[in-house]
């Protein structure tokens, strides 16, 4: 007879992942670890009965029976600390497209507002970008009472194409797209936020999870593939969720279950595909389906990133295309740099905009230390934000509040703006000289003579790219370039891409011409172009003299 320390569900996902059952990558093995802890403390209380009764009312009313990973989760939801309240309230899952998210959240949202569930008025809000995804798990529900053996569902659920309320709980399922604006005085039991990569900002999770805590037991689900959106949500919560499954959040009632590659050449490696979809074994057609896809992607590079990204949850960016990996963006934004430390060095200034009436980059370069550091400010005309069918995909609003960005409230970024931000550092540092192209200087020349700012025009376009590319290569590879705790240049960088002609040079071009802006990537090409006017600080050197 197997003795069982946790519950069934539990202990034989836990110890399949331990014994090597099936193949797992290094986070969902650290996971093992993490529940282990959570559980094993003093007075922690699993529900078996509560258990037993979801899977058992989820297997009756849907036409699929619960796989492991499922089983191991709903058994997770009813776990206790000693006072009473959930041992896990925030769920982030990461999979692989296709792998059943939606089919594990429907019977668990249908469960929460069960009288089997047990409290009432516990509302569950289905929040995602798009009104198609957001209805994906309520629909479910929604047909899932039109079979006939489901009546009785039908009979104890009032139901419209908007709303499902349980009659006996007065518990409703309902499905938002996230528009942030209309959502204030929720009473949340369970928050479900799909597909997280889509998400550019806090604006709905913010104004959703303000609803919560007014319900026992409150508790959010984050399921999603990997994304393209860099810098957004989603990263911070991997970069929690690593946080925690680093035993360095002890107190974090977050279940992080990230099923991803542990690395990009694990691709060629069928048997490790299992590691991002953890459901493969189970489900025929998602396999061919995969291994129809991994066939194309060998032949067509840009389906490669796709398939890496959404069925491997290991974004890639193509080495022919990309300035730098995103890690090394991170690496130049991840620590912030103290401007005292700069106080009366020699520096670069440098500019650039597309037009006066949208997005202005200014900045200043400094080198010391082996190392160059690029302080950035940005500009946006008020205007530039309210351009219909053009959505900037970026948290604007944010960077605002940390005081990257002023919003200028006028008919244009005047020459004034750029040239009062460089009046003000010059309070503060050496200005040198100060880079734009011939189309900036041509607007900016006035208003820089009269205010006594230097201003030397540079080259634009690709032969200036060919000239400061391996600097850029370089400053990236070994990390010595700093932008400090700049999101600005995070979205600005990982905006542009990386044309290689015949001969080899590259030219650095914008990836889409509308939503994304490269302004202050460019701005600092300006100023490398003229970066040997300024020398390098660096430490002093003391020696030790000698009395013979």
């Amino acid at each position: 007879m197997t003795t069982y320390k946790f519950h069934p569900y539990i202990d034989d996902y836990l110890n399949a992942i331990e014994n090597g059952d099936f193949p797992a990558n290094k986070d969902i093995k650290k996971m093992v670890k993490w529940v282990r802890f959570k559980l094993n403390r003093p007075g922690v209380v699993i529900d078996h009965e509560k258990i037993e009764k979801a899977v058992d009312l989820m297997h009756r009313y849907f036409p699929y029976k619960l796989l492991h990973w499922e089983l191991f989760k709903i058994a997770c939801i009813h776990c206790y600390e000693p006072d009473g309240s959930v041992v896990f309230d925030e769920f982030f899952t990461l999979m692989g497209r296709g792998n059943g998210k939606n089919g594990f959240i429907s019977p668990t949202a249908f469960y929460l507002t069960s009288p089997l569930h047990g409290i009432k008025g516990y509302n569950v809000e289905i929040v995602a970008n798009s009104e198609e995804q957001a209805k994906t798990s309520f629909q479910d529900v929604y047909d899932m009472m039109d079979e006939k053996k489901n009546h009785k569902a039908k009979k104890h659920y009032y139901r419209s194409k908007e709303i499902i309320i349980g009659r006996k709980t007065n518990s409703h399922i309902k499905f938002y797209t996230s528009n942030a604006k209309t959502k204030d005085s929720l009473r949340s039991g369970c928050l479900i936020f799909d597909e997280l990569h889509a998400y550019e900002n806090y604006d709905s999770i913010k104004v959703f999870t303000s609803g919560l805590g007014k319900k026992k037991h409150p508790r959010t689900f984050i399921i999603t593939t990997n994304g393209n959106v860099r810098g957004g949500p989603l990263d911070d919560y991997l970069d929690e969720a690593e946080q925690v499954l680093n035993m360095e959040m002890p107190n974090s009632g977050m279940l992080p279950m990230l099923f991803r590659l542990d690395d990009e050449k694990e691709v060629h490696q069928r048997d490790m595909w299992e590691k991002a979809n953890p459901s493969i074994r189970f489900m025929k057609d998602l396999e061919n389906e995969i291994e129809k896809q991994y066939t194309k992607m060998l032949t067509r590079p840009q389906m490669a990133l796709e398939f890496m990204t959404k069925r491997m949850n290991l974004p890639v960016q193509d080495s022919y295309a990309a300035v730098t990996t995103w890690d090394k963006i991170v690496a130049a934004t991840k620590h912030p740099f103290d401007l005292k430390e700069f106080k009366g060095m020699q520096c670069i200034g440098a500019v650039d905009y597309a037009e006066v009436n949208d997005f202005c980059s200014v900045g200043l370069l400094f080198k010391k230390n082996g190392k160059r550091y690029w302080l950035e400010h940005t500009f946006i005309n008020h205007k530039a934000l309210k351009v219909e069918n053009r959505k900037i995909n970026y948290d604007v609003d944010t960077a605002v509040k940390k005081g990257l960005v002023t919003i200028v409230k006028d008919e244009s970024i005047k020459p004034s703006y750029i040239a009062d931000w460089f009046v003000e550092q010059a309070k503060s540092f050496q200005i040198v000289n100060i880079a734009a192209d011939n189309y900036r200087a041509s607007i900016l020349q006035e208003e820089f003579t009269a205010r006594g700012l230097p201003l030397r025009i540079v080259r634009s376009g690709p032969p200036t790219h060919a000239k400061v590319a391996p600097l850029i290569d370089m400053m990236f590879a070994n990390e010595e370039i700093a932008f400090g705790d700049n999101s600005n240049m995070r979205w600005y960088t990982n905006n542009v891409y990386v044309e290689i002609d015949k001969k080899g040079n590259k030219a650095f071009y914008k990836i889409e011409p509308k939503t994304r802006k490269t302004d202050g990537f460019f701005a600092l090409i300006h100023a490398l172009v003229i970066d040997d006017e300024i020398k390098e600080v660096k430490p002093m050197q003391f020696y030790k003299t000698y009395t013979y």
